[in-house]
């Protein structure tokens, strides 16, 4: 039983390899499929439910960048997805700024508090760099749930206008899918040029070896900042999106629940990888959407999805392959023959 089972993980393991060769047509497939989406259904609730699913992929997306690629663990996704949105919020309804224009602001908002946070911490590595991005998740909720002049603390901030777009009157759920699809598409090409560039090189040797890449002549901690800026920029305009999608934003929409939500997607789907986060969302997504109706047991597979991905796949259900090529399930470590039993004694 165990022979077949580790049989079948290593054919999928070589159909993975034969996917990640073409992921770029697999993505372009799959983003083809949800353009289309609307054409063929017309159900809001449907459409509504995709389009917080390529939201998911905009934001499951931006974190991969710094943790799938600079090996920066990132838990704090969230803090820079509610900079973003209360900036599009507080900007809309006191001084009346287009949604058009919100768009980069908000992002860069993000960024620039980004760079504020990782200029005194660019050179914390592992656990110390995690526990960072929690804290700063949590001050940054907590300084929207209190600082009630700016923000109307717990209330939250309604009355978020529509967008205009020339004028014309358009299907509100129709409009807002077709927004959020365009900006994963650019996010998805940007991000792919960055990585093909002397910076996404960058990224890639710092994630591999830190020390052997600054001995190289890397500026392994202006990269680092980099890094996080670019994917706060994406997460900001994630935030600036979902601000007039749903008209209101409080701060109940960003605990660290929704932190390690969009982590989840990102192990489910595989870091590392531009397709890993893209599957990751939808499978999250359609999973929790299913079984909406029995609250307690939606948790409970989620939960043991993400347990089953660490212990049968733990890079993901995309993500790249072992180095060895093999499979981790049932695999034994055979202990290291000493020269007394190899019948011979060293010279």
């Amino acid at each position: 039983m165990k022979e077949k089972l580790n049989q079948t993980l290593k054919g999928m393991q070589g159909f993975h390899f034969d996917l990640l060769r073409h992921e770029n047509k697999v993505i372009v497939a799959i983003m083809a499929v949800l353009f289309l989406l609307p054409i063929f259904i017309s159900n809001k609730v449907v459409i509504n439910t995709f389009t917080l699913i390529l939201l998911y992929i905009l934001l499951a997306s931006s974190l991969n960048v710094v943790n799938g690629y600079s090996s920066q663990f990132n838990v704090g996704q969230a803090g820079f997805y509610c900079i973003g949105a209360y900036t599009a919020a507080i900007l809309t309804t006191r001084f009346n700024i287009s949604f058009w224009l919100l768009l980069p602001v908000s992002g860069l908002m993000a960024a620039l508090v980004s760079l504020l946070l990782s200029a005194p911490t660019a050179k914390l590595k592992g656990m110390y760099f995690t526990i960072v991005t929690l804290g700063f998740s949590e001050i940054v909720r907590q300084l929207c749930l209190n600082w009630t002049d700016l923000t109307q603390g717990p209330r939250g901030i309604s009355g978020i206008p529509s967008p205009e777009f020339f004028g014309i009157d358009y299907p509100r759920s129709t409009f807002f899918y077709y927004v959020v699809f365009a900006l994963a598409v650019i996010m998805l090409f940007c991000t792919n040029r960055v990585l093909a560039s002397r910076v996404g090189r960058a990224w890639r040797s710092i994630r591999e070896d830190d020390a052997a890449a600054a001995s190289l002549g890397v500026e392994t901690a202006r990269y680092k900042m980099i890094n996080l800026a670019y994917s706060a920029f994406w997460a900001g305009v994630a935030g600036c999106v979902y601000v007039f999608f749903q008209r209101f934003v409080s701060p109940d929409t960003f605990t660290l629940d929704e932190s390690f939500n969009i982590l989840a997607m990102n192990i489910i789907g595989g870091q590392g990888t531009l397709l890993g986060p893209i599957v990751g969302s939808v499978v999250a997504n359609l999973i929790t959407e299913l079984f909406r109706s029995a609250l307690q047991y939606r948790m409970l597979l989620y939960s043991a999805l993400i347990i089953l991905m660490m212990w049968l796949r733990p890079q993901g259900l995309v993500g790249a392959i072992n180095r060895d090529g093999g499979t981790r399930l049932f695999r034994r470590t055979k202990p290291a023959k000493s020269d007394a039993a190899k019948g011979g004694t060293a010279a």
